[in-house]
């Protein structure tokens, strides 16, 4: 965290990490995911999709809804802050309030780099590494709760 000193005003500039997902079935992948974020910075923002926004990305629901997703996430302890994302299309435009410094993105997240940082020229995008996907993906286990 740096410290600018501005006509006899301190202000603290904490730097700002976002990372997005849907988080849904929460598993040690996504604990480690949380973490990496959150090592990137100094606080970490996340935004848990929308079941609206699931639904019209990957073609399904979450199994569980989105509130309780987003509880699940905040109850990890590891975030500072968990939105809800915006019902908006536009998954970018909440970058422009929320104004990041770095945006974290998951091994198999299908969100084009290049677009973010054409919409958010100042961020840095950090592409974090995966954690036992052989034995840690959400797919896993949403369709192992199909067969109980």
């Amino acid at each position: 965290m740096s410290i600018i000193r501005h006509s006899g005003i301190i202000k603290s500039m904490k730097k700002k990490v976002v990372c997005a997902g849907t988080f849904d079935h929460l598993h040690p992948g996504h604990i480690d995911f949380l973490k990496q974020a959150k090592s990137l910075g100094d606080e970490l923002i996340v935004i848990v999709a929308r079941d609206e926004t699931v639904k019209r990305i990957k073609g399904f629901l979450p199994t569980y809804e989105e509130q309780t997703r987003r509880n699940n996430v905040e109850d990890t302890g590891i975030p500072d802050i968990v939105a809800l994302g915006n019902l908006d299309t536009d998954l970018f435009n909440i970058l422009k309030e929320i104004e990041p410094d770095i945006i974290a993105l998951g091994y198999d997240q299908q969100v084009s780099e290049d677009e973010i940082l054409k919409r958010s020229p100042k961020c840095k995008v950090i592409r974090l590494s995966s954690f036992h996907p052989e034995k840690y993906k959400s797919s896993f286990y949403r369709d192992k709760s199909k067969t109980e």
